[in-house]
């Protein structure tokens, strides 16, 4: 039944603006960066110095439970964050657990690389060190190093066990997938529930991502590898996508979780709903010249049998890259030209990574519950080579449809069309 509406009807956010939905709505409205100099760790040797760090978080009190707290242990930052931030979304979401099918249930999950934490290898590596640099004795580490790390260490860390953890949690018997597909992640996963739900395999679906990559180890890979932004004298404009004096990304943490309903089964329950997916479209954009992303656009865009002068904005990726933020424009000004804003909510709280897409889809789902859309922090100069209407000011949402896009800078791009639901 391809006809079968599929609406939104519980969500969930965390991220450095917050772990509540009210402090993230307030932030937004407020202009308030979560930006700022990182305090859980010294990182007064590394070049980039801030970051966007979940505030507050304890899993311990975000996972309730005595069975579901045991397996906090084998669960590294990341996978904490996105389970608790899925309980939240399915706790948003009101719905009966008793009412609701398990072989109907499904997950799905995006997640990318999740960093060890050194602490779990350090004392193998110390062991196994020899007076040569870079150099490791394998035989020592064989004999005598590997004793030393815990024997499940790995299920820390392997991408797919925040959908394990949820549907055990929850009892999920249904669709069960994790993709790994870096920063669109988190759209990939909505886009997959959302065509399994319109071809009646499922009821509901917990969908969205997680990603921390707040340890030394990771913010020395970014340092040495990644674009970011140096600017640590200003973290709070650090993150300015599309602006013509943009230096680079700035890494932060967190998670976003949608609940994704059959219409009909929403509506025998009396749920609350967000908003309607009424369409999705992926492609590849080789040679990054926005061709892609405008195919992945209009693939959405015709599915939802609807045209770019529906639309009252663009939830963009913004990642404030020289490279990636002129090509994403270009994409976007193929199908939308100048006429339509342009939204970027990662200059509020930087990159999550893999969870980027739910958690900026959420800032224009409240955005509609509140009938205005918040302005993108830090756009001071327009790029020529971004030939997009970036939002300067807050204005009353216009139209009932959004787009939200999620690109990877390899050239992976994801778009879904999102209405206001009007029954």
């Amino acid at each position: 039944m391809a006809d079968r509406r599929v609406v939104i009807t519980g969500v969930s956010v965390f991220s450095p603006l917050g772990l509540e939905l009210s402090a993230f709505w307030q932030a937004l409205v407020e202009g308030k960066s979560g930006i700022r100099p990182f305090v859980s760790f010294d990182a007064t040797e590394l070049p980039v110095r801030f970051g966007g760090e979940l505030p507050g978080f304890d899993a311990k009190k975000s996972i309730s439970g005595k069975e579901e707290r045991k397996s906090i242990k084998m669960m590294s930052r990341t996978i904490q964050i996105g389970v608790a931030c899925a309980l939240a979304a399915f706790h948003d979401s009101r719905i009966d657990r008793k009412q609701l099918d398990s072989t109907r249930f499904g997950v799905e999950f995006g997640s990318s690389l999740i960093p060890t934490d050194l602490d779990d290898l350090v004392p193998a590596a110390t062991l196994s060190t020899t007076d040569i640099p870079n150099r490791v004795d394998m035989q020592v580490w064989g004999h005598d190093g590997i004793p030393t790390v815990a024997p499940l260490w790995m299920l820390k860390y392997l991408p797919n066990m925040v959908a394990c953890h949820t549907s055990i949690f929850l009892d999920a018997q249904g669709p069960n997938n994790s993709i790994t597909e870096t920063d669109i992640s988190a759209l990939l996963a909505l886009g997959e529930a959302f065509r399994i739900l319109r071809r009646d395999q499922a009821d509901f679906f917990l969908c969205g991502a997680s990603d921390s990559k707040m340890t030394l180890l990771s913010l020395v890979r970014q340092c040495l590898f990644a674009e970011l932004s140096k600017r640590n004298d200003a973290p709070d404009k650090a993150s300015r996508p599309f602006d013509k004096n943009r230096d680079g990304w700035v890494v932060a943490e967190g998670a976003g979780v949608l609940a994704l309903e059959d219409l009909a089964h929403a509506q025998r329950r009396g749920a609350t709903i967000y908003g309607e997916i009424l369409g999705f479209g992926s492609a590849y954009d080789r040679g990054l010249t926005g061709s892609g992303l405008a195919r992945a656009i209009h693939g959405a865009l015709t599915q939802a049998g609807i045209s770019p002068q529906d639309v009252d904005h663009v939830n963009a990726h913004g990642q404030s890259t020289r490279v990636g933020d002129a090509w994403e424009a270009r994409g976007i000004a193929a199908v939308f030209g100048r006429d339509t804003p342009v939204f970027a909510p990662k200059s509020y709280f930087g990159s999550l990574s893999s969870a980027s897409g739910a958690a900026e889809l959420t800032a224009s789902l409240l955005a509609y519950q509140h009938g205005t859309l918040p302005p993108t922090l830090n756009y001071e100069t327009p790029d020529p080579e971004c030939p997009v209407s970036v939002l300067r000011e807050a204005r009353p949402i216009k139209r009932p449809y959004f787009v939200k896009i999620s690109v990877t800078e390899r050239g992976q791009c994801a778009a879904a069309i999102v209405k206001r639901f009007e029954g």
